[in-house]
């Protein structure tokens, strides 16, 4: 098959844009051609790329272009060429979306309710809201297929815009089992370790997010006076304001505790050298990085709002919090796991092997078949 696939820009720091980097290898293996659609993507081989220019001076901006170009590049004289087009963008000309990025409609109710009253009206006159929101409601009416990343997603896209439950399927994220293995321990733990200046003896603590409000970094910093085990500590991976969170940790007397690395390529040898993974995101349609660091063998908490939350049981594979903005509840559940690692992160790993990335791609590949027929 000619495969047209999506995507505004590719970066190596980007979950949507790992999967679908992932994805798309599989499919070229299996002889498929694919071309993809961008305006910034990594020098790859076997892919044929097809520049979409943008206005980039505002992400309003941003969006409408990439939007209105890809549309007349997918709909124009090139359609006839590709068997399927599928996008991972918010974009409403193609057969198939992955809603990767949850659903906005959702995600601006949520913010809603913790956010100041000025804040909530800026939502409701901001142009990119406005476009984001009207795009949605096109995409969700016309897209033949719509593969919600869980069922969280699913039920969110129904709620808001009425979308028939049977144009929308779940295709769960997969995950590397062999880059993503408790295999790697005995690789990298110990070189990680005493490159951070961190014993062995410290209980180490995971975050790996960008975006630090929506992922619950805050929560999580507010959390640390109320672990019982003082040899902890705390690495934060990703991007976001970091002097903000540094100034917070000041307040509560624990910097010492907790080391900001920015964002890193090798993001497995950092699960290799951690104990826990905490991630109280306010709002992840699906996040890989909890799911890689299950695969990695390491206890995972997260919320309700995290997708893969439907994957875990309570004090199996890791803990759901059910209040997002709870410290010490998050304190009580990193408390409990510190006690259970061995034996949750064996339940973590089991749990992910259900998920292997094979399993995702050949989903995937039933649903552009079957939409074919």
């Amino acid at each position: 098959m000619k495969l047209a696939f999506v995507k505004k820009r590719f970066s190596i720091h980007g979950g949507a844009e790992r999967y679908l980097q992932t994805l798309i290898e599989y499919l070229k293996k299996a002889g498929h051609e694919i071309h993809v659609f961008a305006n910034k993507w990594a020098d790859e081989e076997g892919i044929i790329f097809h520049k979409v220019n943008i206005l980039p001076f505002s992400s309003f901006l941003s969006t409408l272009t990439f939007n209105m170009n890809t549309r007349s590049r997918v709909t124009g004289h090139e359609s006839r060429f590709y068997d399927c087009v599928v996008s991972f963008e918010r974009t409403t000309h193609q057969d198939i979306y992955r809603a990767g990025e949850g659903c906005h409609a959702e995600w601006l109710g949520i913010r809603s309710a913790i956010e100041p009253p000025y804040k909530n009206l800026s939502f409701k006159i901001n142009p990119l809201h406005i476009a984001l929101l009207n795009i949605e409601k096109e995409l969700f009416s016309k897209t033949r297929l719509i593969i919600a990343n869980s069922k969280m997603v699913k039920d969110q896209i129904i709620k808001h815009y009425a979308v028939p439950e049977e144009r929308i399927a779940i295709i769960y994220n997969g995950v590397d089992l062999k880059r993503f293995s408790p295999e790697n321990k005995y690789k990298w733990r110990e070189g990680v370790r005493n490159s951070l200046n961190i014993s062995e003896g410290s209980k180490l603590l995971l975050f790996v997010g960008s975006g630090f409000e929506r992922k619950g970094l805050k929560t999580l910093i507010n959390a640390i006076p109320f672990v019982k085990d003082d040899n902890i500590k705390v690495l934060i991976i990703g991007k976001g304001d970091i002097e903000k969170y540094r100034a917070l940790a000041e307040r509560l007397g624990v910097p010492d505790k907790i080391t900001f690395l920015g964002t890193q390529k090798e993001i497995e040898r950092f699960y290799a050298a951690s104990d826990l993974f905490v991630l109280p995101t306010l709002y992840d349609p699906f996040s890989n990085a909890t799911l890689e660091a299950m695969a990695s063998g390491i206890p995972v908490i997260t919320t309700k709002n995290n997708g893969v939350a439907e994957l875990i049981e309570n004090g199996h594979a890791g803990f759901v919090m059910d209040d997002l903005f709870n410290s010490q509840e998050l304190a009580e559940k990193i408390n409990l796991s510190l006690e259970h690692l061995e034996l949750m992160g064996k339940k973590a790993r089991e749990k992910a092997e259900s998920f292997p990335i094979e399993r995702a791609v050949a989903e995937f590949t039933l649903a552009i078949e079957q939409l074919r027929k």
